[in-house]
C-alpha cells in the first residue's frame, strides 16, 4: 500500500501533462501512487500519460464531470494514507512531498501540511511569487481572511481528515480549494513549510480566469462559512469580503488588457473599497485605477503596449503586496 496518493485530474492537458507527472515521479519521496482521472479529454493526455512506464501510474477515464468530481472520483480511487492533488498544469520541486510529510510527521495534531507557492505562465518563466505565508497550529481566523494556500496543487492531507470533511464541493463552480481549506481548518490544525515549493501555472484557459464565476462562487463560500462560524469570528467577515474582492481585483488586472476585465477589475475594486475604506488611502490606488481606465479606454493592443511601458516604471503586483501586507 502506498504512502502518499497523487490525484491528478486532467481535461485536454496535453501541453503540460508529462511536465506535471515527472515532477511526481521525481520527488526525493518515492512511496505514492499516482491517479490521473482523465476528464473526458478530447487530445492526447491518455496517450501521453501512458507513454511514461511506471509502476505508479494509474489512468481512470470517466465522462466529463469537472475538477471537482474528477478529485473525489481520485480519492475514491487511492489508497494512500496521505492525499495530495496537482492540478494538470502545475509543478512540484523534487523535495516537496517528503518536507511536508516531515512536518506532519514532526506535528501530529497537524491535519494538513503546505507549502509556499510560485507562479509561472504557461512556458513555465517565472511569473512572481506567492504570499509566502506561515501560520501553524489554528488558522481557521487566518483562512477566513485570506486563502494563503494560494493552490489546490498546495496541501499534502491525512486521508482520514479529508473523509472527515466529506470531499470536495461538487457544486461549486469556483473556490472549492478555499472551502476545502476553511471546512479542514474548522477542526484540524495546520503546519506550514517555509519554502516555495508549488509552481502555479497561469493561463488563460486555467478555471480561476474566469473571475465572473469566482466572485459568486466566493460569494458563496464566505456566506456558507460564516454562518457556521462562532459568533467571536463574525466580526471578520466584512474583512474577508474585502479581502477577496482586492483578489478578484488582482486577478483581473493580470489578465490579457481586454475592456470586459476592465470593467471587471473596476467593479471588484469597488466593492472592496466598500468593505475596506481604507484602500482609499493606499499609495499603489492610483496606478491600479490608471491600469482599470486603460483596459477600458483602449483596444487590447494599444492597452498591452501601453502597460508593458508603465509597468516598468510601477509595479502593479503591489496591489497584492497590500493586500498580504495588510493582514498578514
Amino acid at each position: 500500500m502506498p504512502l502518499i496518493s497523487v490525484i491528478i485530474p486532467a481535461y485536454n492537458a496535453e501541453k503540460t501533462i508529462k511536465e506535471t507527472v515527472q515532477s511526481v515521479l521525481n520527488q526525493s519521496l518515492s512511496d505514492l501512487e499516482v491517479i490521473i482521472i482523465n476528464d473526458a479529454s478530447q487530445d492526447a493526455t491518455v496517450e501521453i500519460v501512458n507513454s511514461i512506464f511506471d509502476p505508479r501510474i494509474q489512468v481512470f477515464s470517466y465522462p466529463q464531470a469537472g475538477a471537482n468530481v474528477s478529485r473525489n472520483r481520485g480519492l475514491l480511487h487511492s489508497k494512500g494514507n496521505y492525499i495530495a492533488f496537482l492540478d494538470a498544469d502545475d509543478v512540484w520541486v523534487a523535495d516537496k512531498l517528503a518536507c511536508q510529510f516531515n512536518a506532519l510527521q514532526e506535528n501530529p495534531q497537524a491535519a494538513v501540511a503546505y507549502s509556499w507557492t510560485n507562479s509561472i505562465d504557461e512556458a513555465g518563466e517565472f511569473l512572481r511569487r506567492g504570499s509566502y505565508i506561515s501560520a501553524n497550529g489554528n488558522v481557521y481566523a487566518k483562512l477566513l481572511l485570506l486563502d494563503f494556500i494560494e493552490s489546490g496543487s498546495n496541501p499534502l492531507i491525512r486521508r482520514d481528515a479529508l473523509e472527515a470533511v466529506g470531499g470536495f464541493d461538487e457544486s461549486l463552480l469556483a473556490a472549492q480549494d478555499w472551502d476545502m481549506w476553511l471546512r479542514l481548518a474548522a477542526r484540524y490544525h495546520f503546519v506550514a513549510v517555509p519554502q516555495p515549493q508549488i509552481l502555479y501555472r497561469v493561463s488563460p484557459h486555467s478555471m480561476s480566469s474566469n473571475i465572473l464565476r469566482q466572485e459568486l462562487a466566493s460569494l458563496t463560500v464566505i456566506e456558507r462559512t460564516f454562518a457556521q462560524t462562532p459568533p467571536a469570528l463574525q466580526y471578520l467577515k466584512t474583512h474577508s469580503l474585502a479581502n477577496r474582492y482586492k483578489c478578484l481585483t488582482f486577478m483581473a488586472l493580470q489578465r490579457n488588457p481586454e475592456r470586459n476585465k476592465g470593467l471587471a477589475a473596476a467593479k471588484f475594486l469597488g466593492r472592496a473599497i466598500q468593505h475596506d475604506p481604507a484602500l482609499l488611502r493606499a499609495r499603489v490606488l492610483v496606478r491600479v485605477l490608471l491600469k482599470i481606465a486603460v483596459m477600458i479606454l483602449l483596444p487590447p493592443q494599444q492597452a498591452k503596449l501601453l502597460l508593458n511601458r508603465v509597468e516598468r516604471l510601477s509595479n502593479i503586483d503591489a496591489f497584492l503586496g497590500y493586500l498580504y501586507l495588510k493582514d498578514s
